[in-house]
């Protein structure tokens, strides 16, 4: 099978869907004449044209607006915000008509629009460009969240919020877009609200999403290293929550952590344990325990970064808590 980046399993997504559908179309800030501020549009204005591929002012509520009109009005647009930090301007749009149009309308009105782009950390961004807003957009009824972690997910996912009649944020890390992985060439689409088990274990479940999932992983691997078994799942979306996989798995592992790029208050992290402990209380074996960034504003210093996300060491620290192994 064919390796290619997290940005061209985007681009194909966005491709194919255009092809498929001439109601589809792109616009955002740079996504045309720029190829994209991440490079995700390369190409496509040359094959679709200005009227589908669509620059815009760095005006984020108003060009959000403009989709949400242009989705009751029968087309299917996908917006870009150059980040989901930029979205704080139009989130007046996202959740008051893009989530609620169908409520207030009485189902007169689909709103079949994806909001799409970065989200969290990236490096020496400071307080105002490195905030996640995930747990954000899932709080709110009408919408679906996604947040894929690597490019066979990103680009089947993204295929499927686009055919949603529904109004889906789909956030991406600009950390990720250079990522490399298998993808089909053949066509294929994966149903939003399934996760996915990335690593099969039996004394320990570790539940995470996005970009964070390479930490859990590589936390995986130096569990094993010292004979400890541990199962690893992507929820890939956080609205709708796949509840019933983690709770199989903990039925299973009868320990959880989870792992979340998110400040702890109101995470999604949080929100997962309550479903745990109220479906699944009797087998556990160990309180849960998640792991979260700090609870400050991002700091631009490299040192405070690394402080400041989930790391490694922390995910083996408490997997070895929950399974009261001695230091």
């Amino acid at each position: 099978m064919r390796t290619i980046e997290f940005r061209e399993a985007l681009r194909e997504a966005l491709t194919e869907e255009m092809r498929r559908d001439e109601k589809v179309f792109l616009m955002g800030e740079e996504v045309a004449e720029y190829n994209g501020a991440y490079k995700v549009s390369k190409g496509m204005l040359a094959e679709f044209g200005a009227k589908r591929v669509v620059d815009t002012p760095i005006a984020e509520l108003g060009f959000a607006g403009i989709g949400v009109g242009a989705a009751m009005n029968g087309l299917r647009p996908v917006i870009e915000f150059m980040t989901f930090n930029f979205s704080l301007v139009a989130i007046d749009q996202v959740i008051n008509s893009a989530a609620k149009m169908m409520s207030m309308s009485g189902g007169q009105f689909n709103i079949p629009i994806v909001f799409r782009g970065p989200t969290g950390s990236a490096g020496m961004l400071s307080s105002q460009h490195s905030q996640s807003f995930d747990n954000w957009y899932a709080n709110c009824p009408g919408l679906k969240v996604i947040v894929p972690a690597n490019p066979y997910d990103a680009k089947g996912l993204l295929k499927s919020a686009i055919r949603d009649n529904d109004p889906v944020i789909f956030m991406e890390s600009e950390q990720m877009y250079g990522d490399k992985g298998e993808v089909p060439e053949s066509e294929y689409l994966l149903p939003i609200g399934v996760a996915d088990v990335k690593r099969e274990g039996k004394d320990v479940t570790l539940v995470t999403f996005g970009k964070i999932l390479k930490v859990v992983q590589a936390a995986a691997l130096e569990l094993e290293k010292e004979g400890i078994s541990a199962e690893v799942i992507d929820l890939r979306s956080i609205r709708p929550i796949d509840y019933a996989t983690v709770i199989n798995s903990v039925k299973k592992t009868n320990r959880l952590v989870i792992i979340e790029e998110a400040w702890p208050l109101g995470s999604i992290a949080t929100e997962v344990a309550f479903k745990v402990q109220k479906d699944a209380f009797d087998y556990l074996d160990a309180p849960v325990l998640r792991i979260t960034t700090a609870d400050v504003p991002l700091p631009y210093a490299p040192t405070l970064i690394d402080a400041w996300l989930p790391n490694t060491a922390q995910v083996v620290k408490a997997v070895k808590q929950v399974m009261y192994v001695k230091k």
